[in-house]
């Protein structure tokens, strides 16, 4: 391994999820990442990831994750984010700051996405009239 750069995996993480490859997505990450959504408790390994992306990407038609500024310090990659869920006649936008941390194999052992929730569930709700 050692093709990517730690920016360039993230980023290739980031495309996967906006074309709902949810296979490619994670096989980019550790066998035990942990995805921690900062409001919620963690979600550790392949199929805790899988699931919650599906979760996510599920009710959204199109999904548009603009990565609008990402840095990469050693084998931690921090960007800020516009994740965009189309949901019905309208978009959902979320502002969020990631955190990952690549390992020694080139996989995301850590993903670390810090946002309001609150401004998920009020759009959601919006959205979906729920």
């Amino acid at each position: 391994s050692g093709q990517m750069s730690p920016s360039e995996i993230v980023t290739a993480f980031v495309t996967a999820i906006k074309a709902k490859d949810i296979d490619a997505a994670v096989a980019l990450a550790a066998e035990n990442i942990s995805y921690e959504n900062m409001p919620t408790s963690p979600v550790v390994g392949h199929e805790g990831l899988a699931a919650t992306l599906r979760a996510f990407l599920k009710p959204a038609g199109t999904v548009e994750w603009r990565i609008l500024a990402q840095w990469e310090m050693g084998r931690v990659v921090i960007n800020e984010r516009l994740d965009r869920f189309e949901i019905g006649t309208g978009w959902l936008e979320l502002p969020i700051a990631g955190v990952f941390t690549i390992d020694d194999d080139d996989k995301i052992a850590v993903w670390r996405d810090y946002f309001d929730m609150g401004t998920y569930t009020r759009q959601y709700a919006e959205l979906t009239n729920r």
